[in-house]
């Protein structure tokens, strides 16, 4: 697949090797298996490395090559010693003993975190998918399963009740497939989005003549689902007009054509859904209570995403395998992220988590998704995104080929003065430099540790009302009391 990201493997342990390669192919990641010794012929050959993982004896050939990639993310694993990849920033963790997936899964997605915030990254976009299966194990799908299977091989019409976005038309279509008219046409129409003066044509089709604009006959739904199933959706919004000619049809199984007088036989089984309530419709002559109980022979409830949250995993699972076929492109997410999902409430339903989908791989396509990448209203865990940190030397030259982009050498003194001069009577200089210069790593390092401790005792050392008086996040600050040894005295 274009774009996809590979994993290295350096190990010269034989048996090791082979148990790390098991699982990166068993969580289905793209990876390579080197010793020590390959590694300098194969590793300009590799496109786009993810992550280097590093077993056993940590050379200084490696040392060497951890230094001279420092955006490329790498991981540790049952190392003989633990201080040899000590300082290095692009170290990002360590791959525990005995392996796991869901470790595994967190440096996976810490890695391209590292490579989304390197300097001058963008990000690709997808297209939207479709969805036609009935997927979940929860009690709710299994009743709906069994009632599908018990409905389908008989002639009786069936009324498909649900929230929307909950799948009704899936369940129409599983009716459709299961029944003996399943080698003739599924025809569905949406009765809302058909305005009232056109659906009595759509539904039953018009001889020539038959209005202004009607230059030709045309057969209606009816017709053209001869033998198969007619699918009306949202019958509820249909009129009331409409509604008794579609109840004749029902008890008699013969319609014409606007603007005809040929009786035509309708060999079509009904199936209707609505996520409107029927009942309380007919209390206000909203809907014909006749028409109600033609239907509603046999019904069948889609249960709301949020009443069977167990299958939203397997639906997850389910959505991005299409994604993945038809378009190319996938996602996936750690196990917190997928927990998060299954604490949101899903008024939208199954439709409202496939364009999340989309919105996900159109941000984060062939990535890991944390909770942090989440949309906020779907942030249901406190759970501290990884903030990578990048070696020195890569922070000044991004610094560096930044200030001095477009810059003229020739005038550079005359430039530097001038603009010395300018912020010396601005105002603008925080202090003056020593004649015998000063160490600016550590002089910094003392102006913030004494701007976080006045911020903390401002108040009180609650660190997230601190955090926002100096315009930080909460888990910065956290990271930087820990890091100075700041502790509120006793």
């Amino acid at each position: 697949m274009q774009g996809q990201k590979h994993i290295l493997v350096v190990d010269n342990d034989a048996a090791r090797r082979h148990q790390i390669e098991t699982v990166l192919a068993f969580v289905g990641e793209h990876f390579f298996v080197f010793s020590e010794d390959e590694v300098d012929k194969h590793l300009a050959e590799i496109p786009n490395i993810l992550t280097i993982i590093l077993s056993g004896n940590v050379s200084a050939k490696l040392q060497d090559i951890i230094r001279a990639h420092p955006t490329c993310p790498f991981i540790y694993h049952d190392l003989v010693d633990k201080g040899a990849v000590k300082g290095f920033a692009n170290i990002i963790g360590e791959l525990a003993i005995p392996l796991n997936y869901a470790q595994l899964t967190e440096l996976v997605h810490n890695s391209h975190q590292y490579h989304n915030k390197l300097p001058s990254k963008h990000k690709v976009s997808g297209p939207n998918p479709l969805f036609r299966s009935l997927v979940g194990t929860s009690e709710p799908m299994q009743q709906v399963r069994f009632l599908i299977e018990q409905v389908a091989s008989t002639a009786a019409n069936v009324l498909i009740l649900g929230e929307s976005g909950t799948g009704k038309e899936v369940v129409a279509r599983n009716i459709h497939n299961l029944s003996d008219r399943n080698k003739s046409p599924f025809v569905p129409v949406n009765c809302g989005a058909i305005p009232p003066d056109l659906l009595e044509s759509e539904l039953f089709g018009h001889e020539k003549g038959a209005f202004t604009g009607a230059i030709s006959t045309r057969k209606g739904r009816f017709e053209m689902a001869e033998g198969g199933t007619l699918f009306l959706d949202e019958i509820g919004d249909m009129p009331q007009p409409m509604q008794v000619k579609l109840l004749r049809v029902l008890q008699e199984r013969t319609f014409e054509r606007v603007g005809g007088a040929k009786s035509i036989k309708a060999n079509v089984r009904i199936v209707a859904a609505t996520h409107q309530h029927l009942e309380e419709m007919i209390k206000t002559n909203q809907f014909r209570e006749d028409l109600y109980y033609r239907l509603n022979v046999f019904p069948i409830e889609t249960p709301a995403l949020r009443e069977r949250k167990e299958d939203i995993p397997l639906l997850l699972q389910e959505l991005i395998s299409r994604f993945s076929a038809e378009q190319g492109q996938s996602v996936r997410f750690t196990d917190k992220a997928i927990e998060s999902l299954q604490e949101h409430p899903w008024a939208g339903n199954v439709r409202e988590l496939s364009n999340l989908i989309e919105r996900m791989i159109i941000m984060y396509g062939e990535q890991v998704v944390n909770v942090g990448q989440l949309p906020l209203k779907y942030r249901h865990l406190d759970v501290d995104e990884f903030q990578p940190e990048y070696p020195e030397e890569l922070q000044e030259r991004e610094a560096i080929n930044e200030l001095f982009a477009g810059f003229d050498y020739e005038d550079e003194d005359d430039e530097i003065n001038e603009a010395s001069e300018q912020a010396i009577s601005s105002g603008n200089t925080v202090d003056i430099l020593p004649a015998d210069g000063l160490n600016l790593k550590e002089y910094l390092a003392d102006l913030e540790v004494n701007l976080i401790n006045q911020a903390l005792d401002k108040n009180d050392w609650v660190v997230a009302r601190s955090a926002e008086l100096l315009g930080m996040r909460r888990t910065t600050l956290v990271e930087k009391m820990r890091k100075y040894s700041l502790q509120k005295e006793s």
